[in-house]
């Protein structure tokens, strides 16, 4: 069982989890309108998704794991997964540096940001927001992050499906089980408590929806 555990914690590393949510929004089919899909991300060209999709594996996965195997071989962290509080709050800066490096480099790529669905952008301003609160919150308990992330892609196809007329309702129903095991694999591993488990993924999903929604 603690093979399995280990496994889905991998599986669902925190940096993974945006693009997760934005493959199931990229290739699941949505509509938001008969004649005006501008905040359908299914209705893309599959170039820009191509283009899109690379830009978010760079800044959300790739550079933010580079740097954190830099801080772990320098000293700053002494394992990957961070597991002491006080080795939190650098990584948590560099994670949010990383979101708005994202947010900007697509919207200065793009140059009009009607040109794109809106929750292209408002995902990684999200990212933002839940990794500032982590950083405050990070001086008074070592919420999961794991979890944070997992709530990120709730609250983002949440407020995805709700700008939509057609979509398939499964996305959010498997992201909801996919957060409870991946919560229940961090609890068994005694990596965190059920409280910290349950406020990191109420912040991610709380602070990702009301950012997407209203973006």
């Amino acid at each position: 069982m603690k093979i399995i555990a280990q496994a889905i914690s991998w599986i669902f590393l925190p940096l993974f989890m945006p693009v997760y949510g934005l493959l199931l929004t990229m290739y699941v089919p949505s509509q938001q309108d008969y004649f005006f899909n501008y905040d359908c991300v299914y209705a893309m060209y599959p170039p820009a998704k191509a283009v899109i999709l690379a830009t978010y594996i760079l800044f959300c996965v790739l550079a933010p794991g580079i740097s954190i195997i830099i801080m772990r071989r320098s000293g700053f962290i002494t394992t990957i997964e961070m597991e002491k509080k006080e080795e939190r709050n650098i990584p948590i800066l560099v994670m949010l540096t990383y979101c708005l490096i994202l947010y900007f480099w697509i919207f200065i790529k793009v140059g009009d940001s009607s040109m794109v669905p809106k929750f292209i952008l408002s995902l990684p301003i999200s990212g933002v927001f839940v990794t500032l609160a982590f950083f405050f919150l990070n001086k008074w308990r070592k919420l999961s992050i794991h979890a944070a992330a997992a709530g990120i892609v709730v609250g983002y196809i949440l407020a995805y499906i709700l700008y939509q007329t057609q979509f398939e309702l499964w996305m959010l129903t498997a992201s909801i089980l996919v957060s409870g095991i991946i919560m229940s694999a961090r609890v068994y591993l005694k990596k965190h408590t059920v409280t910290e488990v349950l406020l990191g993924w109420v912040v991610g999903c709380l602070l990702t929806f009301g950012v997407n929604y209203l973006y």
